[in-house]
Order: C-alpha cells, then structure tokens, then sequence
C-alpha cells in the first residue's frame, strides 16, 4: 500500500493523515470544506512543530511529510488512485452510509474501505457496497499521533486477508492494533461510554460536584483525567451519539444517556470545541475551571 486517502480533515482525519505521512505514505486528505483543510494542515503543522521542539524529528522531515500530503474537495478525484481509504467524518450512521456509496463508486476497485468510526455497526456500512469483504473499522484514538491503540474492528463478511492487511499496516504505523467484532460501541467505547454516563448521573443526582467526581477517578483509581473533563475532550456530542448507538443496539436501559447529557449538548455545551461543557476552556489557559452551571 502507498496512496491513502482520508475523507475528514477534521482532529481524527488531520491526525491519521499526518502519521501515515510521516512514515512515508502518500496521503489524499479529502474535506468538502475548504476552511476545514486549511485548519487541519495547520494542525499537522503545528503538531510537527512540536515534534521537532521535542527533539523528535528533523525540520527536513516535518518538510517531507507535508510534502506526502495533498488536499482535495472533491470524494472522486481524492480516491482516484487510493490503495486504502479511511473515513474520518463525523458520528452519523446516514452521513457514513452515504459516503461509502460514494466510495464504493468512485475509488478502485482494489481499494480497501476503513471506518474510523467510534461505534457505528462496520457491516452495516459494508452492506451498502459491493465490497463488503473489503471493509473494515480503524478506530484510531484521539490524539492519533501520539496513542498507540487501533481498534481493528472485523465486519460480518470482512475476510481474513483484509484484517492481517489492516492489523499489519497499523504496525507499520507504530501502533498496536487490537482485533475485535463487530458490535455496538467495540470495545474501547463499550466500557469507557457506560463510565462517563455514570459520572454524570453522579453529578446529576448530586452525589458530588465535578472536580471531586474526576479527582475520585484521577486519584483513587489512576486514571490520568477524570471523566467528565475526558467527556469534555472526546465532545459532548459524541459522547451522547455513542451512548445512543449503544442503548439502541442492546435495547439495555443501563446504556440511557443522562438527561444532563442530553440537555447540555442540546444548549450547545460541547466541551472544549465549544468552549464550555463540565469545564470552561479559554484559548491560551491550562486552567481547569468548572463551568459556573455547576459550582
């Protein structure tokens, strides 16, 4: 595999398309924003940036992998020549079945197909092409430089060679792929969303205020940031469809988004691309300040 296109250019496309650059792949990152393209070279150049202040890599090298990287706004013309297209777009099932239509359309007909989704069904998405053997989920995690894990996740008719093709090449990319099935939620989000949930129902019967529920979690159980400030992180939202793609795929109660949940994404409290959520969060500031909402 050479050419690989990410259809995305927002944190996960920029971040996967900057590791495949950087070890030498040639990467088509496709957005039909073009604002968004600029903003996602901009994280990679900023990311690279860091990398080279940490001693980490070469100028010459942060050169190279910018110059492996082309932008496109067009699906067609961006898979043209692609061994292996990876969607990054946003959380909705609709919205990921039309493109892989598109793409099973428009790239070769040797390509590979890959999902980054977090929780969406892969056979699902596989169903909707006449390559369902060819697809597959890559659930890089966030910030995808820098975490090792890939969720490797194996549609319903995703044959053996396609996942040895896939687990090897996320090795390639120093990563360590994880092979799993295909179900709601994988395994990364299956346990982790059902926690957030939790610590928020915490916060909403008024068991704790925000800082003590991530200070339990931080201290008393290691983790290195505490749920509702993780929750923050992923975003809001997509925490909420996730937790959504769990509760209607087991039909559990125990998968039911908190009302607090549903009530801030629907005021508009994403977390920190938003700029407020459990947390506040201004440009420039490290400072962790709980929103005034829950003081």
């Amino acid at each position: 595999m050479k050419n690989i296109a990410v259809i995305g250019a927002g944190t996960m496309g920029n971040g996967i398309a900057h590791v495949f650059a950087m070890k030498g792949f040639s990467v088509s990152m496709i957005d039909i924003v073009p604002a968004a393209l600029e903003k996602g070279l901009a994280n990679i150049t900023k990311n690279l940036d860091r990398m080279i202040n940490k001693e980490l890599i070469t100028e010459a090298e942060k050169k190279e992998t910018l110059g492996r990287i082309k932008t496109s706004t067009s699906i067609p013309e961006g898979v043209r020549d692609a061994d292996l297209v990876i969607e990054a777009a946003t959380e909705n099932i609709n919205l990921k079945l039309e493109i892989f239509k598109q793409l099973d359309q428009e790239a070769p007909a040797k390509a590979l197909l890959a999902t980054n989704t977090s929780s969406i069904s892969i056979t699902k998405m596989a169903a909707v092409t006449g390559r369902p053997d060819k697809v597959i989920g890559m659930h890089f995690m966030n910030p995808v430089p820098v975490m090792k894990l890939v969720e490797v996740i194996r549609g319903y008719a995703t044959s053996d060679e396609v996942t040895k093709t896939i687990m090897d090449l996320s090795k390639t990319l120093g990563k360590v792929p994880v092979e799993v099935n295909d179900y709601p939620g994988f395994v990364a989000n299956r346990i982790l969303m059902p926690m957030i949930n939790e610590a928020i129902y915490t916060l909403f019967e008024g068991v704790a205020g925000v800082q003590e529920i991530d200070t339990v979690m931080k201290l008393g159980m290691a983790h290195p940031m505490g749920p509702l400030q993780l929750a923050d992180f992923i975003g809001l939202d997509v925490c909420l469809s996730i937790l959504r793609v769990l509760h209607d795929g087991f039909g559990q109660p125990k998968y039911a988004p908190c009302p607090l949940l549903v009530n801030m994404v629907a005021a508009g409290k994403l977390g920190a691309k938003s700029g407020e959520g459990f947390y506040v969060y201004t440009p420039g500031s490290k400072d962790l300040v709980v929103s005034a909402f829950f003081r």
